[in-house]
């Protein structure tokens, strides 16, 4: 079997668990990126299998049935969120004011340029401004401080690949992953500009991460506590969540971590102060061929 860059395989060794994409093939030693997992792995030309078309269907569409299911969820927590805050603006009584919202702004910096765009599309499906970055690992954190300085961000993800090896040391050691090391170094740098928890919130981390060392540099949330793999889109609730709720109340952890696919084995974080702020009343502009009635009818936003 000829395996190439780009094909969609699995490893025999783990019984096919997790379908990858060969992203670097070297003297027979392949280079895998996880296709639903953000897991970073290398194994040998022989252990691995090519899928076919119609299991790659199979488990792409079950795939998409759980991302759905979390979009879903989430969006019933936003409505929720939503008409408990209508309910506090207008002390319950005045059901038809209407109300604008400043969500905040997303700065996400991601290692794996398939795995941004896809997080950029449940953004966007989700009303949240953001900012999609493609770099190396080992880049970001020469890179983040001009990124802050320029974005202004409210919210920050660093993720990509990241793995944790038994063979370069004890989980406790941060030298025994992948790119653990260089999400604390990008963490720390971005909390040297700003060491506020609840003004620049961080999420940091992929597949298997150095969680404690992520949270110690000054993430607010981050993976993996069981250094167990996490679902591509996990970020992107993650600062969902934080970003919708009310900046007057905390983010609930344990409801930031049911949106998620992975769940709180592969998520963690500490109490954080929402961000969104809500304004009154919004006055849409009017058509450009209506005469306002006085000029206080025109009001910019």
């Amino acid at each position: 079997m000829v395996v190439k860059v780009g094909d969609i395989v699995t490893r025999k060794s783990y019984q096919h668990d997790l379908i990858f994409r060969v992203h670097h093939i070297n003297k027979g030693n392949v280079q895998l990126y996880g296709i639903e997992m953000r897991l970073q792995a290398d194994a040998p030309m022989d252990d691995l299998e090519k899928i076919t078309e119609p299991d790659l269907e199979i488990r792409q569409q079950k795939t998409k049935d759980k991302e759905e299911f979390s979009f879903r969820l989430f969006h019933q927590d936003y409505q929720l969120m939503r008409e408990k805050k209508t309910y506090q603006v207008t002390k319950g009584y005045r059901h038809n004011t209407t109300q604008f919202q400043l969500p905040a702004k997303v700065l996400h910096i991601d290692g794996d340029p398939i795995y941004l765009r896809k997080c950029i599309m449940l953004y966007q499906r989700v009303g949240l401004h953001v900012h999609g970055i493609h770099l190396l690992e080992k880049d970001m954190p020469q890179e983040i401080g001009d990124l802050i300085e320029r974005i202004q961000p409210d919210i920050i993800v660093i993720t990509g690949h990241d793995a944790y090896s038994k063979n370069k040391g004890e989980k406790k050691d941060l030298r025994a992953y992948r790119n653990s090391k260089y999400f604390v170094e990008a963490v720390r740098e971005a909390r040297r500009m700003n060491p506020h928890l609840d003004q620049l919130v961080i999420f940091a981390g992929a597949c298997q991460s150095h969680f404690e060392s992520l949270i110690r540099a000054g993430a607010n949330f981050a993976s993996s506590p069981l250094r167990i793999n996490i679902h591509a889109l996990d970020p992107v609730y993650i600062a969902a969540r934080i970003a919708y709720t009310p900046f007057m109340e905390s983010v609930n952890v344990w409801e930031a971590l049911r949106n998620t696919l992975t769940g709180e084995k592969g998520m963690g974080g500490i109490e954080t102060r929402g961000l969104l702020r809500t304004g009154m009343p919004y006055i849409e502009e009017k058509e450009e061929d209506e005469e306002p009635d006085n000029e206080e009818d025109i009001v910019a936003f």
